[in-house]
This record gives structure tokens, sequence and C-alpha cells, in this order.
């Protein structure tokens, strides 16, 4: 039988990193107290949520430019920004670091019982979420295989299969989290009642 060879292709790359290297406690608790200030403070988010996200509260439907108007946001933000660059080499990407912006940031508190469906940030080109806080079984974020709708007639996989048709990921309190915008995703119903808090945000090409 002659020599065989199975090659990788067509990857798909999420970025995962902590922050900073040291102070990350100090920082998660400004922004978790922020966090709470700003879901008192805004009652149209509280509305759209009771909607859109029950049980829990996000700033997406009211305040989603948060980096724009709170120097704490607009810190992490830069913060965020040298993530992105290393993230977008990471991809091979033809752009320099200045070609790439956050347009949106938004925060999410999620008690017992919340939960966000699988969607995607449509005409961004990297997504993503830093993790203020997440406490012991808080859920995690599981994202799909862009490939699952073309699979069609394909074999069920064994059981210890690496490959996966979805991915689970828990971070942890300080991490950020990034992944192409195309990529679907969700977060499952939490199951315990102590918030779990992120910022999320997308990146436009300028």
């Amino acid at each position: 039988m002659p020599d065989s060879m199975t090659e990788a292709h067509f990857a798909t790359l999420i970025y995962r990193a902590p922050l900073l290297t040291r102070g990350l406690r100090a920082i998660n608790a400004d922004l978790a107290e922020e966090c709470g200030k700003i879901r008192d403070f805004d009652v149209p988010g509280q509305r759209w949520s009771k909607d859109n996200y029950p049980g829990g509260y996000t700033s997406y439907g009211s305040m989603d430019r948060l980096h724009r108007f709170s120097s704490t946001f607009d810190t992490l933000r830069r913060r965020i920004d040298r993530h992105v660059a290393r993230y977008a080499d990471a991809l091979e990407w033809d752009v320099t670091p200045d070609q790439l912006a956050m347009t949106d940031c938004w925060i999410n508190l999620m008690p017992r019982g919340c939960a966000h469906s699988f969607h995607v940030h449509p005409q961004s080109v990297i997504s993503g979420t830093y993790y203020v806080q997440t406490p012991r079984g808080a859920s995690p974020i599981t994202f799909e295989d862009p490939r699952l709708t073309k699979m069609m007639a394909a074999p069920r996989r064994r059981a210890e299969a690496v490959q996966r048709s979805h991915v689970r990921l828990k971070p942890r309190a300080g991490d950020v989290l990034l992944f192409e915008s195309w990529l679907r995703h969700e977060v499952p119903p939490s199951r315990i009642d102590a918030l779990r808090i992120s910022v999320s945000f997308n990146y436009h090409l300028r």
C-alpha cells in the first residue's frame, strides 16, 4: 500500500488569553461595580432585556458603545486592541492593527436561567468577550462547527473523538476570548444563582 497522509485544512481559530499578566482582580472589581451601576441606571435596557434576555440584563439593546462614553471601558478597549492585533496576525490577515476598530461594546449579566441562543455577529470581522466574573458552575460558551449544515449524511463520530460538532469552553475571569464573527455560538442557561458578568464587543475594518 503506498504511503498516505491526512492533512488538516480550513482550521477555525479561537483565541483565548488573560487580558493582563497582573492586576486582574482590581480591574474586574471596578468593572463589576460599574456594570451593576449601568444596569440600575439603564431603564430602557432593563425593558429590552425583559423581552430579549429573560431573567438577565444586557445593555446590547440600549447602551452598546460603552467604550465611547466610559473611561473604564475605553481602557478595557485599549487593552483588548493588543489581543485583537495578535489574533489577526494568527489568522494571517493582510491588515494593520489600526484598520481594526472596536465599534460595539456591551455588558451581559446572567443569573440562573438566563441564556443566549445560537447566533452570529453580522458585518463584524472579529467578535469576542471579556470575562469579568465567572463563578464556579457558570455557563460555558459553546461554538458550533461551521461546516455542520454541509455534512448531510455524515456518520456520527465516536464518543472519544477529538473533532466535535460543538466545542464548549469555560473561560476564567480575566480572560479575553476572540473569534471570527461568522462563527455561531451560544451561552446555555445558567444553573447557578451567582452572576456571570461579561463584556462583549465587535470589531470592524475601518
